[in-house]
């Protein structure tokens, strides 16, 4: 198969380098870009269409096709707009813990009302135009499957967030009616949000439509915490 694994906030390209491991010693291409406006010299005045765009070309200038692509969190957004720039290129969409926006929402209209005002505070402190998560909410909320020294590892990848394309409004008219098969890839033990107020499966999946559930366990950062799990569970999510 060829993988594209779009990462999501705070994290970039690299941080898939275990889960890549696994899926190139088993035969499978991957492609693993840093999103425009993330790692240490990321612009966090970058837009979604910047982010998109980026996506986008990295599949028309490799001139890749049959692509199973991957998003993780924040990165199910790009995912639906990217499929709606090259549903052609696109073996099936894979949504992995991950957002699926409604037309015309921005990606923090998802985020719970209780949750909101934590964001807000964390992004008027860093007064730059970013957030950033505290070692103790990434910890516990984000890692928690993990061991210490892996969720230390984990987020000494982590870099600032750039606001501004999260609360950019999204036109994903006609998401819901293309060709392309889709996924939910499901770490059951993620801890992100109070699970009273919103749910990835099936808070988020639902919106999909017609869909295959492919289910794991661990947190929101298995990418860390079970790369060789996870690698396993996107062949079966990315399979005919």
């Amino acid at each position: 198969m060829r993988f594209v694994l779009v990462h999501g906030s705070w994290h970039d390209g690299g941080c898939w380098d275990g889960v890549r491991h696994h899926l190139e010693a088993a035969g499978h291409e991957v492609h693993a870009p840093t999103l425009p406006g993330n790692g240490p010299a990321g612009d966090p005045a970058v837009t979604m269409t910047q982010v998109v765009d980026a996506v986008v070309d990295l599949l028309e200038d490799g001139d890749l096709r049959d692509v199973v692509l991957v998003g993780h969190s924040f990165g199910g957004a790009v995912v639906q707009q990217v499929a709606l720039r090259v549903p052609a290129r696109l073996r099936r969409m894979v949504f992995h813990n991950a957002y699926v926006v409604r037309d015309g929402a921005a990606v923090f209209d998802e985020v719970p009302a209780s949750v909101a005002p934590a964001f807000q505070a964390l992004a008027e402190a860093a007064g730059d135009g970013t957030v950033m998560l505290p070692f103790e909410s990434f910890r516990d909320g984000f890692c928690n499957d993990a061991d210490l020294d892996t969720a230390r590892a984990a987020y000494a990848r982590m870099t600032p967030e750039p606001l501004a394309r999260s609360t950019e409004p999204l036109a994903l008219a006609g998401f819901a009616e293309l060709p392309v098969p889709r996924s939910y890839l499901h770490a059951t033990d993620d801890n992100v949000f109070p699970a009273a107020e919103f749910s990835w499966h099936p808070g988020m999946s639902s919106r999909l439509g017609a869909f295959r559930l492919v289910q794991m366990h661990g947190s929101h950062e298995v990418l860390f915490s079970d790369p060789a799990g996870l690698a396993d569970k996107l062949v079966e999510a990315g399979r005919d």
